[in-house]
């Protein structure tokens, strides 16, 4: 699997504390070579009092990624 996850629905850690799960809606490459994916979340989070409706996770922090039809 390449690094582009656009269109793909993801579950991941974001800031390695908060469990998250959504639609990734951005894939990138940022300064450096380090891959960031925007994610829309399927259900808000809130995040050191703040409530999130979408994140920005690095690629390391995707820990699995689903296509409509299941498990890639």
């Amino acid at each position: 699997m390449g690094w582009n996850l656009e269109g793909l629905e993801v579950t991941a850690r974001y800031l390695e504390e908060f469990p998250v799960q959504g639609l990734v809606v951005q894939s990138r490459v940022a300064l450096g070579g380090r891959v960031l994916h925007t994610i829309l979340l399927d259900a808000p989070i809130r995040v050191y009092g703040a409530v999130r409706e979408r994140v920005i996770l690095e690629h390391t922090q995707v820990e699995q990624v689903r296509s409509h039809h299941g498990t890639i």
